[in-house]
């Protein structure tokens, strides 16, 4: 079977991580629109240039963070193992290992520094036939701006 291009591996390393957003209790981090700023760092290389999103985040979702936050194991021919996850002092951190046609280590590190404001790491490796394909760090800075439009 031809080895998918990496455009392909990379959607499926997003598919698995299917990252929502929340956090663990209603106090933690504040419901609303949230600015999302991403660097992502491939391999040993420089970061690229910061690419901006936004997120708009329910009162459910910000009732659990380490649910909104972590990843949602979805793939095809890969099985994962049970996620590895541990939240405390407003610190969530997660890893999810996928093995099969697709190889996946997904890691990540969320600092929840306030209501309005979060940092985190999610480092993606990903190797196919024993072939790396991936290797990346997003690093995010995200503050709320806003209510929900």
């Amino acid at each position: 079977m031809p080895v998918p291009p990496m455009t392909n591996i990379l959607c499926a390393a997003l598919a698995v991580l299917g990252l929502s957003s929340s956090i663990a209790h209603a106090d933690d981090i504040e419901s609303g629109l949230w600015k999302i700023t991403t660097r992502i760092r491939n391999g040993d290389g420089p970061p690229g240039p910061p690419m901006a999103s936004s997120k708009c985040l329910t009162a459910e979702q910000t009732h659990d963070v380490a649910k909104t936050f972590s990843p949602v194991a979805s793939t095809i021919n890969s099985k994962c193992a049970p996620i590895e996850r541990s939240f405390a002092d407003r610190k969530l951190s997660w890893k999810l290992v996928c093995k099969g046609q697709l190889d996946m280590e997904l890691t990540g590190d969320f600092n929840f520094d306030s209501p309005r404001h979060y940092s985190a790491t999610v480092t993606t490796k990903a190797a196919m036939g024993g072939v790396p394909m991936a290797n990346s760090q997003n690093m995010l800075e995200a503050e709320r701006v806003s209510d929900c439009p």
